[in-house]
């Protein structure tokens, strides 16, 4: 892929964004859409400077879960990146003014299918007693956390890797999804961070779906671990690399970036110990250093292990991470075994009254 690639024409866009939706289901899942939001930046910036669009993304890009709609022209724009690699000028990631670093590695930990129903459900239990305050009209679901991700990273035609130093990461939606702000420095080009309020510039308003989980969404869905699971495998069809896998991320996304009704967060475990292929990790760590038991499942084609990570006594979660355990051919390569290729910790999920407004704040 060359990295002066130029603009498209408008009649390009729809062939692209078709593209964009052939391609997707093909690359490595991971969740965050913080990929997503660091190409909307670099979009947005293209379209404000007028200048020629050097993609912005990583090979952990995940389509679903639109947090800024695509547009026609981002979707083109996309489909120029499903390489991928992150393209840059030589100074840096543009599209977010965070530093990067040398690849984030970790010793891969040994997996067991052993244990896995019973942790699950004593994980599924502890979420039962956990407090979950209903969100009101008027109020906003706050989560705070602190992320890095590793990437290929493409400076003049050489691919190394390269990482996001670890970051705090704020966001705020409303219970239906259609005001939210984001405070994320790999991703927001303004300190002061960006809106997620939508319509979108088309004035389209998305449904909640699993891909946009709005809490009025969650609140109205099945508890029922058995017809939960053939929902997310029926809205998911065609996304990921394979269904199981899917279905596993989407839960996960669940989990870490959206704030599920009580009885919802409970089934959700219940719902991922009925996932062939789920696998406990005994050592792992969040990205703040916080070591637990981890709950996971391998990519078999991107050889990628999503990891859900908790408190080895409380079995509260605590946050997640990606990690390469197979090698890969071509650039991929380069993400050897050991490579994290995303890793977060939640610190604060709560419910408050204002956007912007912390939990501190609100008293």
């Amino acid at each position: 892929m060359n990295a002066n690639t130029s603009r498209q024409h408008p009649a390009e866009w729809e062939e692209g964004a078709q593209l964009f939706s052939r391609t997707a289901r093909d690359l490595p899942t991971g969740r965050h859409q913080f990929h997503k939001e660091r190409l909307m930046a670099q979009i947005q910036q293209e379209q404000h400077t007028g200048r020629s669009a050097a993609p912005a993304t990583t090979r952990r890009l995940r389509l679903p879960r639109p947090a800024i709609v695509l547009p026609a022209m981002a979707a083109a724009v996309a489909a120029a990146v499903v390489a991928g690699v992150v393209m840059s000028d030589g100074g840096g990631v543009r599209g977010g003014g965070l530093a990067t670093g040398p690849a984030l590695t970790t010793e891969v930990g040994a997996a067991t299918s052993k244990g896995v129903p019973e942790l699950l459900d004593q994980i599924s239990l502890v979420a039962a007693e956990e407090s979950h305050p209903v969100v009101k009209p008027g109020q906003y679901v706050y989560i705070e956390s602190k992320t890095a991700d590793t990437f290929l990273k493409t400076v003049d035609d050489k691919t190394t890797l390269a990482s996001h130093a670890l970051h705090r990461r704020q966001v705020w939606n409303s219970s239906d999804g259609t005001k939210g702000w984001l405070i994320d420095p790999a991703v927001n080009t303004d300190s002061a961070g960006e809106t997620l309020s939508l319509p979108d510039e088309q004035g389209n308003i998305p449904k909640g779906s699993l891909n946009h989980p709005t809490y009025d969404y969650l609140a109205k869905l099945t508890t029922d671990p058995d017809q939960l699971l053939a929902l997310i495998y029926k809205e998911t069809k065609g996304q990921g690399n394979t269904p199981d896998q899917q279905a596993f991320s989407t839960i996960g996304d669940l989990l870490n970036e959206s704030y599920p009704p009580a009885e919802l967060y409970s089934a959700l475990f219940k719902t991922a110990a009925k996932i062939p292929g789920v696998v406990v990790v005994p050592e792992a760590v969040d990205a703040v250093g916080r070591t637990g038991i981890a709950v996971a499942r391998l990519d078999e084609t991107s050889g990628v292990r999503e990891e859900w990570i908790f408190d080895k006594k409380t079995h509260v979660f605590l946050g997640e991470r990606s990690v390469q355990v197979r090698k890969n051919t071509g650039t991929e390569a380069l993400m050897k075994p050991g490579t994290v290729t995303f890793t977060s910790a939640i610190l604060h999920r709560a419910v408050v009254d204002g956007m912007k407004q912390t939990p501190s704040q609100a008293g």
